[in-house]
């Protein structure tokens, strides 16, 4: 029996390491991509570690490719979106999954459909609207619609969680004299830390990623993120692709440092719901 356990932990780790292998291979293939000069990348080397480590690359990127402003820009408005995603859906599935107040289910409705509205259908008005408020060429007109497009999966998280939270907790810091505001932030806001950090990786990686809203709204050229910066990179008779790579490697950075530092209450949010009821 104990042989027959060994055999299948060793299949399932086999599987995973193989797994492992085939995710991690892009980005190793990024970064010596990277790495290499155009007659390595397409010819003599295409696959394998550079003969040559071409730091060069990287130097030419950072001072050839104004990427310090596109970084910033892209930080900037992924950074300020995540914040008003996570606040506003935190009080919005606060208010729709704690309190009692009539049309709660409705609005509820109302907000998951959001979900199901494709970008395509609604990119005419949005970019009428932008207009209108004369948003146009700012931060506002990325802002806002990346705040109202995350706001219906984000309330969708945070109100399965909120769910699952046993209301004994804040009844008992109510009956000891904590107002509804106290109970909110010193009970339930410090269990839904998993939920918040899952939300800030999607929310920040989804916005940092973004490009057609970004493309169509945003045509300053001190204003364009990072992945509308990228197609600007290519020049109009020739290509240093091993520049490009080395923007990608840079521009992915900030998402793996984000990722290892909330990784932890990554792994928390798969098992809040046991570990609340524990």
């Amino acid at each position: 029996m104990i042989g027959k356990k060994k055999i299948t932990d060793l299949v399932l780790q086999s599987f995973l390491w193989i797994y492992f292998v085939i995710s991690i291979y892009p980005l190793i293939w990024m970064v010596f991509y990277s790495l290499k000069n155009n007659d390595e990348i397409f010819v003599t080397n295409p696959f394998g570690i550079p003969t040559h480590f071409r730091i060069e690359n990287y130097v030419n990127a950072w001072n050839k490719f104004d990427l310090p402003r596109y970084i910033w820009n892209s930080f900037f408005v992924s950074s300020v979106t995540t914040i008003g995603v996570v606040i506003f859906a935190v009080m919005f599935a606060y208010a729709i999954a704690r309190l009692q107040w009539r049309f709660r289910e409705t609005v509820r409705i109302y907000m998951i459909v959001g979900m199901f509205i494709p970008l395509q259908v609604i990119i005419i008005p949005l970019a009428i609207m932008v207009k209108d408020f004369h948003l146009t060429n700012t931060y506002g007109a990325l802002i806002i619609p990346y705040v109202a497009f995350g706001l219906p999966f984000a309330s969708l998280v945070f109100y399965g969680f909120l769910k699952g939270i046993p209301h004994e907790m804040e009844e008992s810091a109510c009956m000891d004299g904590a107002s509804i505001y106290r109970a909110f932030f010193r009970i339930v806001l410090p269990i839904l830390t998993p939920a918040v950090a899952t939300i800030i990786i999607l929310q920040f990686l989804g916005t940092w990623n973004e490009f057609l809203l970004a493309s169509i709204l945003i045509t300053k050229e001190t204003l364009r993120t990072l992945p509308i910066g990228l197609v600007y990179f290519q020049g109009q008779y020739a290509t240093d692709w091993g520049g490009m790579g080395a923007v990608m490697t840079i521009s992915s950075l900030p998402m793996i440092i984000l990722y290892l530092f909330f990784t932890d209450q990554v792994e928390r949010a798969l098992t809040v719901s046991s570990a609340v009821k524990g």
